[in-house]
Order: structure tokens, then C-alpha cells, then sequence
């Protein structure tokens, strides 16, 4: 019956802490939200920048395993490339080791007054009110965050006494003490470890329960030295997990994530074997403490980011070797293809940037089919059509994988900027979408006029060729608008759209009367009602996805509203529709 009593309360406070985990790291997430956008949008080849850009986001975090997730996703996403990842990834080494310093000040021994006001288990209390108080009462999102920080640091300080206190009788059990003689046996113990933090897929819990058991005073050096190596190495099957389907360079991510650490392994314990092996230091009865598990943690992974800093070349190509890019038409396909990890819906703003990211290759894939379609009605080639059909599918695949992943993400608990963004694609992805079709619906009048032999008359050319002008500006400056978030910029798409409007109006009613005349058929008319309605539409997706961004910025999406406010009365909105009436005169 002790013994069920030991298994459910270890269980417990195992759920306790990683449930306070949890709460903490989104409450240190969401408060660092944007910094940590910033932060890896800074990132650059310098190895010593690569290491402290890593630390700080897996310390923010709490996780060395969801720094790998994040970048297997950032290098699928071509946000950055796979050897800037191994300096961040010795950074994430070392940041991971956060965790357990915070936990060692549960086992602080002593009776003064300062140095028992620092244990947890004395001010977390106060810091779980006030957490309370912030959550529950707080208007502003930073109060919330700083209420989920402080609760869930409550929770897993909480979990931590419910596992020391589990544990705690078992010192003064004979089978314990057999038990315990096993793991001096190092590979044992590089095994235990292993797979005790690839089940719950953190080494800051796996450390957390190795502390916890060293408060039983039965926990000797060499004994912990072995299962903390083990469990740097079992961290990386998140990171492993997370890597299947993606493609190469990302596969590449996670391989060298246990590389690193099976190489620390491989060179610092046979030296710890050996040197305590030749100087009896003490360490097969000296016991540890979860100060001494803190700084055993922290000097492994910091010497072996110091050893294999010089080889960060080295293990990329070794990667590279291991892990070979697909070629042809398969390594395209890779290419184009949308890999979205679920395991980063755990930190949204992370999940939101990656998906912004790919919003803007698809703002940009958009742009160039319908430039590309824009070209064939001069210069007809089926190299350029391949191109525009095999674009119109990879939008459609954006779309369908964007569109899935962003429902899922905003049931998530997001920040207000971090909501705003995730409109503005939902409200953008869709016109993004449609901007392909039409480049297609313009390439079949292409395809038409080139096969029938069209030709239209000198002025109906020349009236084509400024409205093909007038939809060049508006699907580049619609691109510049989603691609730099420019509010300002944006306000100048609307007033262009009401100018291609009424061009292709112009047009339509200067063809009725040549038709009139003689001088045009019935059979061009069809064609080119055809190209002014795709090239219409196309003005009208530029404006959605501007007037999007605009009212993102304005926490609102009542579009009629907005473009009813604009056009009656602005004086903006009245000079540059004026400058674009002047710049595509029909007339001049």
C-alpha cells in the first residue's frame, strides 16, 4: 500500500509540474510574443549570436525540445537556414538548464532568514495570489500573462514538494538502496535517462524528478552524472518526432540536435569515468543535491558547446550527408510544399510569425503568376503556361493547409496582435487564392486570342495595354502592402481599384460602339469581356487584401463600411484617385 501511495503521489506531482510548466511557458511566451519574432528575425551565420539568440528563446520558453520544434519549422518555412540552427541549437543546450537552477532553490539548507525567503515553497504562495488576482481581474494582456507566469510557476513548485514528499521515505528502504547500486553501471544509466525524458518529452521535468529524488539523500555522483547525459539525449525525440514528413533541411535540424548531445556524451563522460577512475574524488559515495544536479546540468552542456563550437561546419555537412536533398521534380514538390507542426501551436506567436511567413510566399507566388499571365497576352509560350498552372495549384495548396492550421490556431489563447494577424491571413489567404485563378482565367485568354489568330485594333491595344499597366502597379503594391504590413501603402490600393474600374468600363463601352461600327466582331468581344472581367476581379482581390490590412490594424473587418467611409467625402482618398485618373488616361 506505501508503495501505491509513492507511485500515485511521484504521478501526481509529475502532472502538478509539467502542468505548471506548461501554464509558465505560455505566460512567458505570449509576454515575449513579438520580442521573440524580432529576436529570430535578427538571426544571423555568427555562431556566438546563434548560441545567446538560442538561450534566450529556450529560457522564455522552458524547452530545448519545443526550440528544436520551432526550428524544424522555421527552416521548412525558408525562414532560416540550417546551419544558422546548430548555434542556436548549443544555445538552446544551455538554456534548457534554467529550469533546473530555479528548482535547486527548493533544496537551499539553511536558517537564515534571507536565505529561506528565497526558497519557492515560501514566496510561491504569494506569487500564486497575485497570479490569481492578475488573471482573474487584470483588463490588460501583459497583467494576464504576468498572473499565468506567477500561477504556473505556483503549480510546478507545488508538483516539485509532491514528489519530494512521494519520495521521500524510500531513503530508508533496503530495495531502494539495491536498486540504486544498478545505475552505478554508467551505460545504464545514459539509458534510463534517455528514455525516461523521451516518455515525457522533457529533460527540465526528467531533471525536475532526478532533483526531487535527490532530496532522499541516496543519490550519489556517479550515479546522477550518467542519468543527466542520458536525458540531454532523450530531449531530442521531440525534435526527431517533429521532423517526420518535413523535408530535408529540416530533418537535418533535428538530426543535429542528438548529434550535439550524443557527441557530448561520447567525448565528456569516458573523461569523467576516467578521471574519477584515476583521483578518488569521492563521488561513489559523496551525494548530490538538486544545487549540485543545477550546476552538473549546466557545466555538461556548456563545455560541450564549447568543444564543438569550432566544428559547427563539420556537423552540418555531416547532416547533410545523412540526411541527402531529393532530386528533380520530388525536391520541387519539397520545396513548394507547406509544413505546418502542430507541436507549435504550443507557442503562438511562433506558429503565427511561420504562418505569416507563408502568407507572404504566397503573396508573392500571386503576384508573380499574374505578372506572368500578363506577359502572354503579348508573348504567348507554353513555357509560361506550365508555370502559371503549376503556380494556380501550389496557391491552392496554401490555401487549403494556411486556411486548416489558422482554425486551429485561433482557438488557441492568443495576444491581441498576435489575434489581429491571424485575421488579417484569414481574411487575405482566400484573395490570395483567387488572384492565381484569375492569372489563369487571363492565361486562357491568352491561349484564345494566340490560336484564333486575334487581333484587335490599334486602339483597343493600346486601351489593353494601359489597363495591363494599371493591374502591374496594383498587384505589386498590393504584394509591398502584405509583405512590409503598410498601412499607409495600403490606403493607396483602393483609389487604383476605382480607376481600373473605370477603365474597364471605358473600354467595354469604346468597343460596343467600334462594334457598332464594323470595326470589331462579336468573337473579340467575347475575348476581351473575358480579360477585362479577370483583370477586374483581380483589382477587386488587391483591394480586400488591402482594406484587410487596414482594418486588422483597426480590430474591425466591416469592409462595405470602410470603403463607403473612403470614397464619400475623404479628401485622401479623392488626390490619389485623381493622381491614378490622371497617370491611366484612356485619352492621353
Amino acid at each position: 500500500m506505501e508503495m501505491f501511495k509513492m507511485v500515485i503521489g511521484l504521478c501526481a506531482g509529475l502532472v502538478f509540474f509539467l502542468f505548471g510548466m506548461s501554464t509558465m511557458s505560455a505566460g512567458l511566451e505570449k509576454a515575449a510574443g513579438s520580442k521573440l519574432e524580432v529576436i529570430l528575425k535578427k538571426m544571423t551565420d555568427k555562431p556566438v549570436i546563434g548560441v545567446f539568440m538560442g538561450l534566450i528563446i529556450t529560457a522564455v520558453i522552458q524547452s530545448s525540445s519545443a526550440t528544436t520544434v520551432i526550428l524544424v519549422g522555421l527552416v521548412n518555412s525558408g525562414l532560416m537556414s540550417f546551419r544558422s540552427t546548430i548555434a542556436v541549437l548549443f544555445g538552446a543546450n544551455i538554456g534548457t538548464t534554467v529550469t533546473s537552477w530555479l528548482l535547486s532553490l527548493a533544496g537551499l539548507e539553511s536558517s537564515s532568514f534571507i536565505v529561506q525567503i528565497f526558497k519557492p515553497q515560501i514566496f510561491s504562495p504569494l506569487f500564486a495570489v497575485v497570479g490569481t488576482a492578475f488573471m482573474m481581474m487584470a483588463k490588460s494582456d501583459k497583467k494576464k500573462n504576468l498572473g499565468a507566469i506567477f500561477v504556473g510557476f505556483t503549480v510546478l513548485i507545488y508538483g516539485m514538494d509532491i514528489m519530494s514528499g512521494a519520495v521521500e521515505s524510500l531513503a530508508d528502504k533496503p530495495w531502494f538502496g539495491d536498486l540504486l547500486l544498478k545505475f552505478n553501471n554508467p551505460v545504464l544509466g545514459v539509458i534510463i535517462g534517455a528514455v525516461l525524458t523521451a516518455i515525457i518529452q522533457s529533460s527540465s521535468a526528467s531533471v525536475g524528478i532526478l532533483q526531487a529524488l535527490s532530496l532522499t539523500g541516496a543519490i550519489t555522483y556517479n550515479m546522477a552524472v550518467p542519468i543527466i547525459v542520458g536525458q540531454n539525449i532523450g530531449t531530442c525525440v521531440t525534435g526527431l518526432i517533429s521532423s517526420i514528413g518535413a523535408g530535408a533541411k529540416a530533418k537535418r535540424v533535428a538530426l543535429s540536435q542528438l548529434l550535439i548531445n550524443l557527441f557530448g556524451a561520447i567525448i565528456l563522460l569516458p573523461i569523467y569515468l576516467v578521471v574519477t577512475g584515476l583521483v578518488d574524488l569521492g563521488t561513489e559515495i559523496l551525494k548530490v543535491n538538486p544545487v549540485s544536479i543545477a550546476i552538473i546540468h549546466s557545466v555538461f552542456n556548456i563545455v560541450t558547446v564549447i568543444i564543438l563550437m569550432p566544428f559547427i561546419k563539420l556537423i552540418a555537412k555531416l547532416c547533410e550527408k545523412l540526411v541527402r536533398e531529393k532530386k528533380g521534380k520530388k525536391e520541387k514538390d519539397e520545396k513548394r510544399a507547406v509544413y505546418l507542426d502542430e507541436r507549435l501551436l504550443n507557442t503562438p506567436s511562433i506558429a503565427v510569425m511561420e504562418c505569416d511567413n507563408y502568407t507572404v510566399k504566397m503573396s508573392i507566388l500571386a503576384k508573380e503568376t499574374v505578372l506572368e499571365s500578363l506577359k502572354l497576352l503579348k508573348d504567348y509560350n507554353k513555357d509560361s503556361v506550365a508555370v502559371i498552372h503549376d503556380n494556380e495549384k501550389v496557391l491552392d495548396l496554401y490555401e487549403d493547409n494556411l486556411g486548416t492550421y489558422l482554425v486551429k490556431m485561433s482557438e488557441q489563447s492568443l495576444s491581441n496582435n498576435d489575434a489581429r494577424t491571424v485575421a488579417r491571413m484569414l481574411h487575405t489567404i482566400g484573395d490570395f487564392e483567387r488572384l492565381g485563378d484569375h492569372a489563369k482565367g487571363l492565361q486562357k485568354v491568352a491561349e484564345e486570342i494566340h490560336d484564333k489568330q486575334i487581333k484587335f485594333s490599334d486602339s483597343a491595344v493600346k486601351e489593353i495595354d494601359v489597363l495591363t499597366d494599371a493591374i502591374t502597379e496594383i498587384i505589386i503594391t498590393t504584394t509591398l502592402v502584405y509583405e512590409k504590413n503598410d498601412y499607409e501603402l495600403a490606403t493607396r490600393v483602393e483609389p487604383l481599384e476605382q480607376v481600373i474600374d473605370r477603365i474597364t468600363a471605358e473600354i467595354k463601352a469604346h468597343h460596343i460602339k467600334r462594334l457598332q461600327k464594323g470595326d470589331c466582331t462579336i468573337e473579340m468581344g467575347f475575348v476581351l469581356s473575358d480579360l477585362l472581367t479577370n483583370c477586374k476581379r483581380i483589382s477587386d482581390h488587391c483591394s480586400n487584401i488591402a482594406v484587410a490590412i487596414i482594418e486588422a490594424r483597426n480590430d474591425s473587418f466591416d469592409t462595405h463600411h470602410y470603403l463607403n467611409s473612403v470614397k464619400y467625402g475623404n479628401d485622401s482618398f479623392t488626390e490619389v484617385f485623381e493622381e491614378y485618373n490622371k497617370k491611366y488616361d484612356l485619352h492621353a
